[in-house]
């Protein structure tokens, strides 16, 4: 196993990186067998990309708003990840959604954290989307990305109890303390682990794709 070639990350982030920083601690400490290639922020002022900077990872910003369609914006996003051999993309707090031909790029090989238990709550503010609903569960998600929004088959979840005296950020909090715990871990059962999709089921313990 360790003759293998070390599996190769591209890391999309907009904001602060946290989610970046448990992926490389989990590298660090031995539980994920990968290496983050590259780190591509859309927003320049993304925290992440200094986290990346300081521990030599290859870096790129790719503005949306440079371009003038998603086509066209995840084409330029998809150049880059080729560049550096990629061969699992793990969207880590990226807020901009990604089109067809992006997924049609890397097949089942694109990952995304969510701060909910899908498919209830998609798209942003799913803490406060959770409090207002009153429900008294929620938690993290961690599914393959498709084209349509946080709807693709779920690898990983974790509960989350929501507490009376709850606002959205202290829920935010436990959720983010989840999120930091099953991503590391979700890219690994992606990596190593036996499986397959069935309509939209992750199946573990039978073959599965190479990625």
């Amino acid at each position: 196993m360790e003759n293998r070639p070390v599996p190769q990350l591209g890391v999309l982030i907009s904001g602060r990186g946290s989610n970046l920083a448990a992926i490389l601690g989990g590298i660090d400490g031995g539980a994920l067998r990968a290496a983050v290639a590259v780190v591509i922020a859309n927003r320049p002022d993304a925290g992440g990309l200094e986290l990346a900077r300081r521990r030599g990872i290859a870096t790129h910003v790719v503005p949306h708003r440079n371009y003038a369609t998603r086509d066209a914006f995840d084409q330029a996003l998809v150049a880059r990840l080729r560049a550096h051999e990629v061969q699992l993309v793990c969207l880590a707090g990226f807020m901009r959604r990604l089109g067809a031909d992006f997924c049609d790029a890397f097949p089942r090989a694109v990952l995304n954290i969510h701060p909910s238990l899908l498919p209830a709550f998609p798209g942003v503010d799913a803490q406060r989307q959770a409090l207002e609903h009153g429900v008294r569960v929620t938690g993290a998600t961690v599914h393959f990305v498709t084209p349509e929004l946080d709807a693709g088959p779920i690898v990983q979840q974790a509960a989350v109890p929501i507490e009376d005296a709850d606002t959205a950020e202290t829920l935010s909090a436990r959720i983010l303390f989840q999120e930091h715990r099953i991503y590391p871990e979700a890219i690994r059962r992606v990596l190593e682990d036996d499986w397959r999709i069935v309509g939209r089921r992750v199946i573990f313990g039978t073959p599965r794709p190479r990625v």
